[in-house]
């Protein structure tokens, strides 16, 4: 029996590594000779730079960039094991874990350390660059990560702009006569999970603002900054791309990243998938066993979960999702390829309990999954 596990990680919890880990270990409970498969997955957040190294063989970097709030924090990006190609998290220069909840303020937070990982990565001199999005603190279009990168923001005399998504509201003009000619010829894939487009009632101000701190009237003026940003930053660079598919990503960093890089926005996990050569693995599964954190409406639009049942479909392999918890609207999943959804929580019990205990959770609800499998292989279906 030859079983593929490929969770998400557990946000808060346990990472990806980890989950797959305590899968392995339940199948094993109940099917000992099972050969198992771990391929720890991500949709382009926290998890990304772990998953696609461990799959390719690769190995993290440490940098010291500037936080969300303007502090140095340790930050890593991945080498993978072709030796071309990098892979960055901006959760880990500027992700909202990174900013305690009573400080959380988009008006004020940066993307500038996400930019220094990219300069760092063209400084070892790789052109290929994957580049996760999701988990971000930020509302400030990109400035910040476009400042590290050479491009001035300038108010109407001429001064560069402040940190944060509230300065843009001030924005006069673009100067792109220093931003780093390297990334000319390096070729930017970005890891993005989300279709919103930057401005508007499904912007990034409105949608994502709110969690990252923002109040109605916080909403209200950084949508505002934004649109100014966005045509302005469409006449510096030629580019229009204020209401494509993703903009609106990353508090905007998805069209920053557009408007100053040759980018392309794709689905995180379809990257994610593709760079760990999960189709041929799935092609000789018996069963997958997938997992994210809480699986609920959103999951059917395209999670890590939903991505790899998608794949599994193609060789009529089932799949199983182990979920920490289950939402509003997660039966959806199960028009998207996922055969059948478990909890791994056996009892009430408060976040603080399951986030403690999630590995054995996790391990104990794979081991029940094999049980009823080997009670259905037992059984003659045609009697």
């Amino acid at each position: 029996m030859r079983v593929i596990v490929a969770p998400d990680s557990f946000k808060g919890s346990i990472s990806a590594l980890g989950v797959a880990n305590a899968m392995e270990r339940g199948i094993h409970a109940v099917f000992p000779a099972a050969e198992v498969i771990k391929v720890p997955i991500a949709d382009g957040g926290e998890g990304t730079v772990e998953a696609l190294v461990i799959a390719t063989g690769g190995q993290i970097v440490s940098e010291k960039v500037v936080g969300p709030l303007g502090d140095e924090v340790a930050a890593c990006w991945g080498l993978l094991g072709d030796g071309e190609t990098a892979v960055i998290e901006m959760a880990a220069a500027s992700g909202l874990t990174l900013v305690p909840r009573e400080k959380r303020n988009p008006r004020l937070t940066t993307t500038y350390g996400t930019g220094q990982l990219m300069k760092a990565v063209l400084d070892k001199g790789i052109r290929k660059l994957i580049i996760g999005i999701g988990g971000s603190a930020t509302n400030d279009g990109g400035m910040g990560m476009a400042k590290a990168l050479g491009v001035r923001f300038l108010d109407a005399d001429g001064r560069e702009l402040a940190e944060g998504g509230a300065a843009l509201a001030n924005l006069a003009g673009i100067d792109l006569s220093g931003l780093d000619a390297r990334l000319g010829d390096t070729d930017i894939m970005v890891a993005c999970d989300v279709d919103n487009p930057l401005c508007g009632p499904r912007g990034a101000s409105a949608v994502y603002g709110p969690q990252k701190g923002a109040t109605p009237e916080m909403v209200a003026e950084l949508d505002a900054a934004l649109a100014k940003y966005a045509a302005i930053a469409a006449a510096a660079t030629g580019k229009d791309i204020a209401n494509y598919p993703g903009a609106g990503a990353a508090g905007g960093l998805g069209a920053g990243l557009m408007f100053f890089t040759n980018a392309k926005l794709r689905p995180g996990v379809e990257i994610v998938l593709e760079t760990t050569g999960f189709d041929a693995l799935a092609a000789s599964a018996d069963l997958i066993l997938t997992g994210e954190g809480r699986t609920d409406f959103q999951t059917a639009f395209g999670k890590a979960p939903v991505g790899v049942a998608k794949i599994a479909k193609r060789h009529n392999v089932p799949v199983v999702c182990l979920s920490g918890g289950l939402g509003k609207g997660y039966q959806d999943v199960l028009f998207q390829g996922i055969d059948g959804v478990m909890s791994c929580v056996p009892q009430p019990m408060t976040l603080e309990e399951c986030m403690e205990q999630g590995e054995e959770m996790v391990e104990a609800a794979a081991a029940r999954v094999c049980r009823v499998i080997k009670i259905g292989m037992r059984i003659n279906c045609d009697r």
